[in-house]
């Protein structure tokens, strides 16, 4: 049986540099030195409305472009969406070597550079 979504979620988000998770509104978020750069939304609440998915933070222009490209894999978030967040559709088929890279994206738009230093040493 494959790995529930937050559990794979957890692993990408935790496994980069001085990560850490902190239940906030009832859902796991993934933060950088106490600065967020992805949070869960399960099904069941009204950050979901009924699909898993992730916030991710992002620059305006990317989400817009994501979001029109693929509206079936990527939505706009409520609260954060306005600040440029993308969602990601956790549900169905999860291409999750691009949801990493979307993770590190949001990462490195929230840690300090010395941390980012510290990724891209041991980035290949």
């Amino acid at each position: 049986m494959p790995p529930r979504p937050l559990a794979r979620l957890r692993r990408l988000c935790l496994a980069l540099p001085e990560a850490h998770e902190v239940e906030a509104w009832g859902e796991p978020t993934f933060r950088v030195r106490n600065k967020m750069f992805a949070m869960y939304a399960a099904a069941s609440t009204h950050h979901g409305g009924g699909r898993p998915g992730v916030w991710c933070k992002a620059e305006a222009s990317n989400q817009s472009l994501m979001v029109r490209a693929a509206p079936d894999r990527f939505f706009v978030p409520p609260y954060v969406g306005p600040s440029g967040w993308v969602g990601v559709w956790l549900d169905g088929r999860v291409d999750w070597s691009e949801l990493a890279a979307l993770l590190e994206d949001a990462y490195r738009l929230a840690a300090p550079k010395r941390l980012l230093r510290s990724l891209d040493a041991t980035t290949p």
